[in-house]
């Protein structure tokens, strides 16, 4: 007798993390029921940026254009010390990912609450039930039963599901019931934030500027909507209660040169920093995603967004699982490919975070910024770097010289009818292979073909924009950045995965990766 299920997946928190899961779930037409224990978004801002990979996933959901109304282009980031001296400078370079700027500056509340109100177009698929919070998940062959207890009356219920996302925040209870520990340290030093109200303009305002200084380090960004933040460590000495009124916060800022003219505080909080990883992220058909599999310092900006980034890798999986366009066994590619880049960004952070403290030597602040010799791809900054893959669904070795593990950068391109639009626009939402001037179909054998076809791969054709198209299957390379890109890393064809990360290339062969 077949199961009767309330939903194919639930999701356990509803933040940044939770939201995504729902909508890219949601987008390939699977159910979910999401359990968030807080009535309402959290108030505070936490995170402080987005990048173009965060915004070319929010394009695969179909809501880019709505979150580019409520954030706002960066500048650039620099390291001031209090004298004036800059210490170093990261230039954010125009996007190669199709969006309008390579980083962003957002007010995390009004982010979250647009990213909401995008999911709350998916209700016949996505069941959000606020003031529940889990108490407990019983798994069987066969799926999940998820209890949850009303937050204000005690009151109990359960759903029954295929399978469970938890992406309930660092004190993951999710984390807990799968009996993960959360390894790592928390750095004993408390910080303030304080974010404010911007009343006038004042000069650089748009730097996200980090004065260096060993014994009080502040972060100074400018939010989207009109909001402005100082993070600030309090000193030896110093408590919560020290600051438990706006006339105690305000001779933080007045330090700084901040004054009643520029702002008006809006709030202050506090928190430490954690660099922490769980020790696994999946026990059978429960995953961790988000905080709670991993905890980062603010200084690479990415702790949100490497929760983003989870939760879309696992929602796409598990969508085409549930559909039976995928076997099983993809689910364990997920923690194989997100953990090494949560890793890089948490090492990135503590490595950013020495040059704030002035804990860095000018040989680790030089290697942050140092151009190797002899390289095929062009040389960035780790922090702009574009996206790559290290492992995971992937054929042929990565690295430097290789095509492999890269994001197809994404130009404006041509169809065959005179449409032009973002390349990801005129893909699909599948596996696809792609011929630099070649139909890539023709580079492969039959048996390789026939495993491509079982994955419901397009083959296309990327034309120069000098030359006549010749059949259906093909784009035209308009910005003239793709047929370059390819023949950088000497691939006539690349196989990409509906991430539009590149799977395999002729280069290493071309077959569908293990």
């Amino acid at each position: 007798m077949p199961q009767r299920f309330d939903a194919d997946v639930a999701i356990v928190g509803y933040g940044p993390t939770g939201v995504t899961a729902g909508l890219t779930l949601a987008k390939h037409g699977i159910s979910a029921v999401a359990f968030e224990r807080d009535a309402h978004i959290y108030p505070r801002a936490r995170a402080v940026t987005v990048n173009d990979w965060t915004m070319r996933i929010f394009q695969s959901l179909g809501i880019d254009e709505r979150i580019d109304k409520v954030i706002e282009p960066q500048r650039a980031l620099r390291w001031v010390t209090y004298d004036g001296t800059e210490m170093m400078r990261v230039e954010h370079p125009p996007s190669s990912l199709g969006a309008k700027a390579r980083f962003y500056n957002i007010y995390q509340p009004v982010m979250e609450a647009e990213l909401r109100a995008c999911a709350q177009e998916h209700g016949d698929l996505l069941d959000v039930r606020y003031g529940l919070a889990v108490t407990a998940l019983e798994q069987d062959a066969d799926g999940v039963t998820v209890t949850a207890a009303d937050v204000a009356t005690g009151e109990t219920r359960t759903a029954r599901v295929r399978y469970v996302i938890g992406a309930d925040g660092g004190s993951s209870t999710a984390r807990d019931m799968i009996g993960s520990r959360l390894l790592g340290d928390t750095i004993d030093v408390q910080w303030i934030v304080i974010d404010c109200r911007v009343k006038r303009w004042w000069p650089d305002r748009d730097f996200l500027t980090f004065w260096s200084d060993e014994r009080r380090p502040v972060v100074d960004i400018a939010l989207s909507a009109g909001n402005h933040r100082w993070e600030i460590p309090l000193g030896p000495g110093e408590t919560e209660a020290d600051f438990t009124t706006e006339e105690d916060v305000w001779p933080l800022l007045k330090a700084l040169g901040v004054t009643t003219d520029d702002v008006s505080v809006h709030q202050w909080a506090f928190y430490r920093h954690h660099t922490r990883m769980a020790e696994t992220w999946r026990a059978g058909r429960v995953f961790l995603a988000g905080d709670a599999a991993h905890l980062m310092p603010p200084w690479a900006g990415a702790g949100m967004q490497t929760g983003i980034r989870d939760a879309h890798d696992l929602g796409w999986k598990l969508a085409r699982v549930l559909k039976g366009e995928l076997p099983a066994s993809w689910l364990d590619t997920y923690e194989v490919e997100r953990r090494p880049n949560a890793a890089f960004f948490t090492d990135l952070a503590v490595r950013l975070g020495r040059v704030i403290k002035q804990e860095a030597t000018p040989a680790e602040i030089a290697e942050l910024t140092r151009v190797p010799e002899d390289t095929v791809t062009p040389f960035e900054p780790p922090l702009t770097a574009p996206p790559v893959l290290t492992a995971g669904w992937l054929r042929g070795p990565v690295g430097d010289a290789s095509v492999v593990g890269r994001m197809v950068p994404q130009p404006i391109a041509g169809d065959t009818t005179g449409r032009m639009a973002r390349l990801d626009d005129l893909l699909g939402d599948g596996f696809v292979l792609l011929g630099a001037d070649v139909d890539p179909a023709a580079l492969l054998s039959g048996d390789e073909k026939a495993q491509w076809d079982a994955l419901g791969a397009r083959y296309i054709a990327i034309r120069p924009k000098t030359a006549y198209t010749r059949g259906p299957d093909e784009l035209v390379d308009l910005d003239e950045t793709l047929l370059p890109w390819l023949a950088r890393y000497g691939a006539r064809a690349v196989a990409v995965r509906p991430d539009r990360f590149v799977a395999a290339a002729d280069v290493s062969g071309i077959t569908v990766p293990a």
